[in-house]
């Protein structure tokens, strides 16, 4: 026996995307001290976007080695748009040291990890995986996170430290809010895989369990994202069903909330605060709103391409009103007290307007904008079948819509930064496979 036979032949068929997998899974562990933050805004990076680094260094010794067409026009034409705009913004940054920390990581995120996971995924069985992947991980965070909240080791939230953060820590609270969320719409969107009842019970099961971290993460993008997430999840998956789980997980939902004793108290108090913004916003909501304000100005400053790369940092004292706080506080979660400058606005569209202006936001937002179209005309011409029936790929369909739909979504009260955000590329490169990765006879990726 050869040792390329003594090699599982499941592992073989997986190997391309394994690269993609341990992305996934050195997000599983703990945070390094002073790693917390890491992202854009500080321009650090961690060891999962070091990996990522090598697989598309991988990606683009391969191609040289075969000669082939990686993409096809259509997924080159989207994913490469961005890099307009981005470089257009490099050239106004502050420096150019700035201008090409803040392209490499634009780069990154949003053209060359999605470029390479788009490459690396051959067939419905590699895009599972990494489906199910992003489900592991979840669980993993939701599981650390849920026992942080039943034993006070949690972030501080409203003077206790109750807040689920998983391994990111105090200093990055929307990473396992961002992780548990990409779960719990992967696992519902593969819930509704054809003629895999095992496998569809158990995605159910795990939907329902990543509920509860998510809840106790107390993140109100996350919430709000997810939920119009699923939605379209379950309109995609058929009318007739979103109506059928939309009643089962309600009655759910009242059950977990009233089980959850003194902490139903505090979900409702940060549910009902979405809605409080011009009776009685808390400081958080001020200051969001505050540099909400301070980039649109920037913006209205220079409206074709910016401040810059990385300018929001330094452009924001000039446009933010008195109302923005110094920063916000951090505690807990193995992490004494510490004051985090407000160095984004939290809102990734707006972040893009006023550093790189309406140039960039029509690349980027547009180039997503436009993945999301393809996505579900794909899914109507393969899935949305006449009688009902289903299409072999549904569960692809609605993993890659419901993921882009969360971003996009979550996107309005958030932006890139921390541990998590080399996740979202990945995110990007399976919806992009399903959109605008062509397929071969034998359902492989190809080029057109």
């Amino acid at each position: 026996m050869t040792p390329r036979d003594a090699v599982p032949r499941e592992l073989r068929r997986a190997a391309p995307v394994l690269p993609v997998v341990l992305i996934i899974a050195l997000l599983a562990l703990p945070m390094p001290a002073g790693g917390e933050a890491s992202g854009a805004e500080t321009g650090t990076g961690t060891l999962a976007d070091a990996v990522s680094a090598l697989v598309v260094g991988a990606c683009v010794v391969h191609l040289a080695r075969t000669g082939r067409r990686p993409l096809s026009r259509t997924a080159a034409v989207l994913l490469g748009l961005p890099v307009v705009g981005i470089t257009a913004a490099a050239f106004g940054a502050s420096s150019a040291a700035t201008g090409v920390a803040g392209a490499a990581r634009y780069l990154q995120i949003f053209v060359l990890v999605p470029a390479a996971v788009l490459i690396l995924v051959r067939d419905a069985r590699h895009f599972r995986l990494l489906a199910w992947s992003f489900v592991a991980l979840a669980l993993w965070q939701g599981a650390i996170g849920v026992q942080q909240n039943l034993t006070g080791t949690g972030a501080s939230y409203m003077g206790e430290d109750i807040r689920a953060v998983g391994t990111f820590g105090s200093t990055d609270v929307m990473g396992m809010a961002t992780v548990v969320s990409y779960g719990l719409v992967c696992a519902l969107a593969l819930a509704f895989r054809p003629h895999a009842p095992r496998q569809r019970a158990a995605a159910a099961g795990c939907a329902a369990l990543l509920a509860v971290p998510l809840a106790l993460s107390f993140s109100r993008g996350a919430w709000i994202a997810t939920a119009v997430a699923c939605l379209a999840v379950l309109l995609l998956a058929g009318a007739r069903r979103a109506g059928t789980v939309l009643l089962a997980g309600g009655a759910a939902a009242v059950v977990l909330v009233a089980g959850l004793g003194v902490g139903s108290a505090m979900l409702q108090e940060r549910l009902s605060s979405i809605t409080q913004v011009t009776d009685t916003p808390d400081q958080s909501v001020t200051d969001r709103y505050t540099m909400w304000a301070a980039s649109a100005d920037m913006w209205r400053e220079r409206p074709v391409t910016g401040v810059g790369l990385k300018g929001f940092p330094e452009h924001r004292d000039k446009h933010a009103s008195l109302a923005l706080s110094s920063g916000s506080d951090t505690a807990g979660a193995g992490s004494g007290f510490v004051r985090q400058p407000l160095l984004s606005p939290h809102n990734m569209y707006l972040l893009v307007l006023g550093e790189q202006g309406l140039l960039g936001l029509a690349t980027l937002a547009g180039g997503w904008a436009a993945l999301l179209v393809c996505g579900l005309l794909r899914w109507k011409r393969g899935c949305a079948r006449p009688g009902g029936r289903e299409g072999p790929e549904l569960d692809c369909a609605l993993v890659a819509c419901g993921l882009l739909i969360w971003q996009l979504t979550d996107f309005v009260y958030a932006d890139i930064g921390g541990p998590s955000t080399v996740l979202t590329a990945v995110a990007f490169g399976i919806a992009a496979w399903w959109a605008v990765g062509s397929r071969g006879p034998a359902g492989e990726a190809g080029a057109r």
